[in-house]
């Protein structure tokens, strides 16, 4: 059965419905206003009878339910509570536009051909509208709120429009007049006779091609679902920024009385804090959890529990409820169970950060995925406090790092997450059953190494925090990475072999540039280091006097970043790129439970991920 009608409907009853508030909007309309040119050019159109597009409109009434408010410059009076029969999908620039020069006294806000606002008011000069089609556009003029057109800078009135008598001596016809001209038409046969002749040409030729002008409306039927209104709007508004779902989901809660924006962001009224601020903004890994990936993890605990109640119930095949974080499931997902599981949700992503925080994240730069981390939360809604458990914490530790070094969350991620809440909670909760489809499919090659470059990768950063996890000492502070100041000290990744003195030494920066060739190392360690063969900068680091190490102290630090110390005092560096790729290779097969090739000395692959530099040194 179709879902919309497609009929021509005069403008002056779509605009006349308009002002009654029988044709509103819904709230996830954004105010925009049409500027000068374009009202102008749209009254041209008109004026001679051209097309202007089709207004696609939606019945109220049905299941997509949204807060409406009334079209710009629209005031009902008082007392009057007026009902919507139909919200603008598309055409809202255009009926707001007509809607004020056409049925409105009040001066129209637009902007000037510089982008500046201004009030407006728009006037027809009949004269040179009746020298043809071709004068339209000099004939529809727009004068200031004072009903004035000014030249020199402002400084001389060229046109004055102040009063009705002027309007008749000067033959300029007012555009909210256009409809309903009766009054108009009375006071110039009064003042001055001897022009309504030509006005009544004028009225023929030009009011009347607004007066029986039609508008292709499309209607969408009150049967519509609220996720196909909402897909509907963004194919139709190409011109428009996209609308997130978070702002979806607002208007369709406004409709209930419940402000999703006042939850999420606070309200500055009354000093409210919203939940972003109150649990998240003093986490450094979650400050930047947006309120999209948030309903992502709501949609993913909603359908989850209707997939558990369809299977107890017997459902079988397509009965059974699908578990999605698509953006259609998400614009589905009712008011009732975002009150139901938002405050668990949020428990979770803490227990989340805690988890990430043991596995050794605390910087959000270092983050692998972002995305990761709404199965992760949605999966302690589930666990509780269980996830501590030495086992359940293995497993969830397991699955995420096969995520991260495996660079399974790289692209689209709403099956992968909707997948891995589920088969990680079997995993959980069942000793027999598989494995994740993130740990199964997860794998990690030997040349990979060779290709990681940058912090653009997930893997080069999850590899940067497994050195610091397992107790990489600075360099220069001899601490432990973990339990320095990362601000402070200034930490961040650097070459071993710098990369001057691999310049000279003919080794390409496809090379050098490895992560097999980088360590977290502080800004005083990475001073002193400089472009230094490392036989020289190994020596002046622990002669230093604020150093002051033995060289069998210096070892231990360097084989905490699992570095052969005898290989980097002999500045040998192909051996040193060797045997410390075979060293991160056994750690990643450690982290991830898989076994790895070994990398043998293969030479280093070419760069697949043509990733962009980035100054590290």
């Amino acid at each position: 059965m179709a879902t919309f009608d497609s009929t021509k409907t005069a403008l002056s009853k779509l605009l006349e419905q308009v002002v009654e508030g029988k044709i509103q909007l819904p709230d996830f309309q954004r105010g925009w206003v049409w500027d000068d040119e374009h009202i102008r050019s749209l009254l041209v159109s008109i004026a001679r009878s051209f097309p202007i597009g089709s207004v696609m409109l939606l019945e109220t009434g049905g299941s997509a339910r949204f807060q409406i408010r009334l079209v710009e410059g629209v005031e009902l009076a008082p007392g009057i509570n007026a009902t919507a029969e139909n919200l603008i999908l598309d055409g809202q620039q255009r009926l707001t536009s007509l809607t004020q020069v056409l049925k409105l006294s009040a001066p129209v806000s637009t902007k000037d051909d510089k982008g500046r606002e201004v009030k407006r008011l728009y006037y027809i000069d009949i004269a040179k509208a009746l020298t043809g089609n071709g004068s339209l556009e000099e004939a529809i003029i727009a004068v200031d709120e004072t009903r004035t057109l000014r030249k020199n800078f402002g400084r001389d009135i060229a046109l004055d429009l102040g009063s009705q008598a002027k309007e008749f001596d000067a033959f300029c016809f007012p555009c909210n007049q256009i409809l309903n001209s009766d009054g108009w038409e009375n006071g110039l046969m009064a003042h001055d006779a001897a022009k309504f002749a030509r006005y009544m040409e004028f009225r023929k030729l030009v009011l009347n091609a607004f007066r029986e002008y039609y508008v292709p409306v499309i209607q969408l039927k009150k049967e519509t679902s609220k996720e196909a209104v909402c897909l509907v709007f963004e194919k139709v508004n190409t011109g428009g920024v996209p609308l997130s779902v978070f702002e979806l989901a607002t208007a369709t809660y406004a409709a209930d009385g419940f402000n999703l924006r006042d939850d999420w962001f606070g309200r500055p009224a009354g000093n409210v804090q919203g939940r972003q601020k109150k649990y998240f903004a003093a986490k450094l890994l979650l400050r930047d959890i947006q309120p999209t990936e948030f309903l992502q993890g709501l949609s993913l605990l909603h359908t989850y529990e209707k997939r558990c109640a369809d299977v107890v119930a017997g459902k079988t095949g397509k009965e059974v409820t699908a578990v999605s974080a698509k953006r259609e499931h998400i614009l589905a997902l009712p008011l009732d169970a975002y009150k139901k599981w938002a405050d668990k949700l949020t428990e979770g992503f803490l227990q989340a950060d805690r988890f990430l925080r043991m596995e050794g994240f605390y910087n959000p730069k270092f983050l692998p995925y972002r995305s990761q981390i709404i199965p992760l939360a949605t999966t302690m809604v589930h666990v509780g406090e269980r996830w501590l458990e030495p086992v359940i914490q293995k497993k969830i530790a397991r699955w995420y790092w096969c995520g991260v070094l495996g660079e399974q969350y790289g692209g689209a991620i709403e099956t992968r997450i909707a997948l891995d809440l589920q088969n990680l909670l079997s995993w959980i909760n069942d000793p027999t059953a598989v494995e994740p489809v993130t740990v199964v499919s997860a794998g990690f090659q030997p040349s990979r190494l060779d290709t990681l470059r940058t912090r653009t990768s997930a893997a080069y950063r999850g590899i940067y925090i497994l050195l610091q996890r397992q107790g990489s000492k600075d360099f220069f502070w001899k601490a432990r990475m973990i339990d320095l100041d990362r601000d402070e000290c200034k930490i961040d990744i650097h070459h071993i072999f710098p990369k001057d003195w691999c310049k000279t030494q003919g080794i390409l920066p496809k090379v050098f540039d490895s992560i097999i060739n980088k360590t977290p190392i502080s800004y005083k360690a990475n001073r002193m280091i400089g472009g230094k063969a490392p036989s020289k900068y190994l020596v002046q680091i622990r002669e230093n006097a604020q150093v002051q190490i033995s060289e069998t102290e210096q070892d231990e630090i360097l084989k905490s970043h699992v570095i052969d110390p005898s290989l980097l005092r002999a500045d040998d560096f192909a051996a040193f790129f060797t045997a410390r790729k075979k060293s991160l290779l056994d750690i990643i097969s450690a982290t991830m439970g898989k076994a790895i090739l070994p990398a043998g000395g293969e030479a280093p692959a070419e760069d697949v991920e043509n990733e962009a530099e980035e100054t590290e040194d």
